[in-house]
């Protein structure tokens, strides 16, 4: 793997401007090179190397991935301290503190080291932990049988082997909790957007899924393919559940009585102001005024007939769209493609040349 540098210069020329870049951010750290080596260089500069973390500065990430490039062609045996280091160093910085940076940093030197290398164990597990706090575990590799084979070729003792597959499975059960909270803000937005009727695409993801059994997921089927009736009774035993989420009762009843509307002009072309009032718990006054809010959500097309005491159905919104549906659109696709090629037969019997 090519990881950036932060200039194409010399090794020791590199680790002279590295000094200089991190002491003119305020670092204790003399800008002449070590005598030592450019390992020693490495020590020195990754030991100082936190206030570049602070800095929202774009040459930041150049100047991390110039150490990064610098620790990857040392000696194997001069390695692994001064990566342990810099792992430490990307670990233990503050929350919130440039985590993408930090997840890059080590994405980089995890890649660009040898595949077999022990000392990859130390920065994947550091990868995990910054991954953790900033909810990105999904970002980084995790297959079972990934990590398995990484276990077998670092060659990992019992202790690091265990505590390899616990920081796994910790940050997959923190990844799982975090999921699950998105997913149920993520259901309660769509309640209470007065302008989102269509919620049956939610039941099909997975951290939602997660919540199946869960009162906030009962109350979404409902939403998604009940009838008021159904909310009435659930809001009535859940009272203060509904309430705890911010919900307001009123609105929800609105928005159901719309939704078993749609489901209703869905399967009759005709209904009547009885069954409504009754279906959707209206004053005989109010029906009306229902129709015409209705229509104006264009979820549901149709028309008054107030001598007959019905509303005429032309169109309305499917609340779920599933094989049934689908099975719906290709009979009338076919029906339509049927009709056409027998029009289209008329007009060449009556004009052979058309």
């Amino acid at each position: 793997m090519s990881v950036p540098a932060f200039i194409d210069i010399t090794e020791e020329d590199q680790a002279s401007e590295l000094r200089a870049y991190i002491k003119a951010k305020g670092a204790e750290i003399s800008e002449e090179n070590s005598e030592g080596g450019l390992h020693v260089d490495l020590a020195q500069i990754i030991e100082a190397c936190d206030v570049c973390l602070k800095d929202d500065d774009k040459e930041v990430e150049s100047v991390m991935n110039s150490i990064v490039s610098l620790l990857l062609i040392l000696e194997a045996e001069k390695q692994e301290t001064l990566i342990e280091s810099l792992c430490e160093k990307l670990v233990k910085s503050r929350e919130g503190e440039r985590p993408s940076l930090r997840m890059q940093l080590l994405s980089n030197l995890f890649h660009g080291m040898d595949e077999t290398a022990p000392v990859r164990y130390t920065v994947y597990c550091s990868l995990i932990k910054v991954a953790t706090t900033c909810n990105a575990i999904a970002f980084i590799p995790t297959d079972l049988d990934q990590v398995r084979k990484w276990i077998t070729d670092w060659n990992l003792n019992t202790e690091k082997k265990h505590t390899l597959l616990r920081l796994v499975y910790e940050a997959l059960v923190e990844c799982k909790k975090s999921l699950v909270v998105s997913s149920a803000q993520c259901i309660v937005r769509a309640l209470k957007d007065p302008n989102t009727f269509l919620l049956d695409h939610l039941l099909a993801l997975k951290p939602v899924r997660f919540l199946e059994g869960e009162l906030l997921h009962d109350l979404l089927t409902i939403f998604v393919s009940a009838k008021l009736a159904a909310y009435v009774k659930f809001y009535q035993s859940n009272k203060d559940f509904i309430d705890s989420l911010g919900l307001n009762h009123e609105q929800n009843m609105a928005k159901m009585r719309l939704l078993t509307f749609m489901g209703m002009a869905v399967e009759f072309k005709e209904i009547s102001f009885d069954t409504m009032q009754q279906e959707l718990q209206l004053e005989e006054d109010q029906v009306e005024a229902f129709v015409i809010d209705a229509v104006r959500t264009k979820m549901v097309y149709c028309k008054i007939d107030q001598t007959q005491r019905k509303v005429i159905v032309s169109h309305s919104t499917h609340r779920t769209f599933g094989k049934q549906q689908w099975q719906q659109l290709y009979d009338s696709l076919s029906s339509w493609k049927g009709n056409l090629a027998t029009v289209k037969t008329s007009l060449q019997t009556l004009s052979p040349s058309a």
